[in-house]
């Protein structure tokens, strides 16, 4: 590996490790899911350059390739007991795919035009708490540090936001139409 690469896996090795240990809760899992994403990584060194926010790109880089991994293996199974009981799904339909159908993409684009459109109408300290959480992938920590506040009000105002975007949500009766479409 060059030294850019040895910088970025001195730099964020233990972040992908530990977020490839969540996915999967199995340290073997674990591991093979993490050489899975620096080979993508080193794959990928050619556009770093052009990278912005290098922990949400290589977040996107782990959360892909597990979902990838989770679909072949769903796939290779011919029973639903045989799918992994860990899986944790609100994070993965957070998450894009690079393998969705048009009508999926055309879907998926809707919804976020309409969560984006809520978040917006959120109060400005729950809207910059969900983005620096969900858009820029900070930790909690860096959350805090950025905002000037302990570690337990982010986790309040992280619980509040999304509590008011349900709220939101509910309430408007287009997005109520749309999904029970």
């Amino acid at each position: 590996m060059n030294k850019k690469l040895n910088g970025l896996y001195e730099e964020y090795g233990r972040y992908i490790y530990h977020l490839c240990l969540k996915l999967t809760r199995n340290k073997e899992e674990a591991e093979d899911l993490m050489q899975d994403v620096w080979v993508k990584v080193v794959r990928y060194n050619d556009r770093m350059d052009s990278v912005d926010h290098m922990k949400a790109w290589l977040t996107t880089i782990c959360m892909n390739t597990f979902r990838d991994r989770y679909r072949k293996d769903v796939r290779r199974s011919k029973h639903v007991m045989n799918q992994p009981e860990t899986l944790d799904v609100p994070i993965l339909d957070l998450v894009p795919s690079d393998s969705l159908t048009p009508a999926e993409l055309l879907e998926q684009n809707d919804i976020q035009s309409i969560v984006q459109q809520k978040i917006g109408e959120l109060d400005v300290i729950y809207r910059r708490t969900i983005q620096y959480f969900y858009v820029h992938q900070y930790s909690l920590i860096e959350i805090a540090e950025v905002m000037k506040v302990s570690i337990g009000t982010v986790k309040s105002r992280l619980f509040r936001a999304k509590k008011y975007l349900k709220e939101l949500m509910i309430a408007d009766t287009a997005v109520h139409e749309y999904v029970t479409a």
